[in-house]
């Protein structure tokens, strides 16, 4: 069964934009900076890695806002890999390309699945990624964090119910530019071992 992880770059103070994103804005003021790191991708290393990694991911789970505000990635995130947009309202009209909109979270998360296969299912927004959590679909996460305070702007995990969720760490890659931290969602992995029995 394939794997959801969660993919996002965020500050040591937890956000993933700075303030006042938009679709003309869409990291908002200051937020760019969390993607500083991405200029050494290519850098024999680490970011390199992950950076492959999330390359070779099989399908994309998105929140619509972070689907809208990156404008729609044109079509096409990488390598025509299908896109499962995870919205309240459906759009009217097909969508465009390879993209998906899917209201119910647990039907995106299965579709998603059956479209990667074996492979792994890239995530991307805090709404997807938190309803993700809730629903009991996200499997891990694999969050990129960057040593800046930006003090403001929109957080990744804002909310989320009061009960704890648990995670056990898989890795951790550091660079001066970013620390690259990978967690399993605890209890989940039982959960797909049973379900796959």
């Amino acid at each position: 069964m394939a794997t959801i992880r969660l993919y996002m770059t965020m500050s040591l103070d937890g956000y993933i934009t700075g303030p006042q994103d938009s679709p003309d804005n869409p990291m908002g003021i200051g937020g760019f900076r969390l993607f500083d790191w991405l200029s050494h991708r290519h850098d024999p290393g680490p970011s390199k890695q992950v950076y492959a990694e999330a390359s070779a991911t099989r399908a994309l789970i998105s929140g619509r806002r972070t689907y809208e505000h990156a404008d729609r990635w044109h079509g096409d995130h990488h390598d025509g890999v299908p896109i499962f947009v995870l919205t309240r309202h459906i759009p009217d009209g097909p969508p465009p390309g390879s993209i998906r909109y899917v209201s119910d979270v647990d039907e995106c998360a299965a579709q998603a699945r059956a479209a990667a296969g074996d492979g792994e299912v890239m995530v991307h927004g805090a709404g997807a990624g938190q309803a993700l959590l809730r629903a009991g679909q996200l499997d891990e996460l694999e969050l990129h964090l960057v040593p800046v305070l930006l003090g403001q702007g929109r957080r990744l995990f804002d909310h989320l119910s009061a009960e704890p969720i648990e995670l056990d760490p898989i890795r951790r890659l550091t660079t001066p530019h970013v620390t690259h931290l990978r967690y399993r969602v605890r209890g989940r992995h039982e959960r797909q071992d049973q379900d796959g029995a």
